[in-house]
């Protein structure tokens, strides 16, 4: 904004400002269910099942 905004004009900002706030706007596909961010889940840190079978002691030693 340039000048002197009247009123009208500064609604607008206020209102798409304000908007945006709470839309997750920029969180893109990052984003879980629950509105927060799937790199910030503890849950990603966590391995999964091991599972007994052909090459499952080779699994066991390999990151996730």
């Amino acid at each position: 904004m340039r000048g002197e905004p009247d009123e009208v004009e500064v609604a607008a900002l206020v209102a798409v400002v304000v908007g945006g706030v709470g839309s997750g706007v920029g969180a893109g596909s990052a984003s879980a269910p629950g509105g927060r961010s799937v790199w910030g889940d503890p849950g990603r840190r966590v391995r999964g099942v091991l599972r007994a079978g052909p090459g499952a002691w080779r699994a066991s030693g390999l990151p996730g």
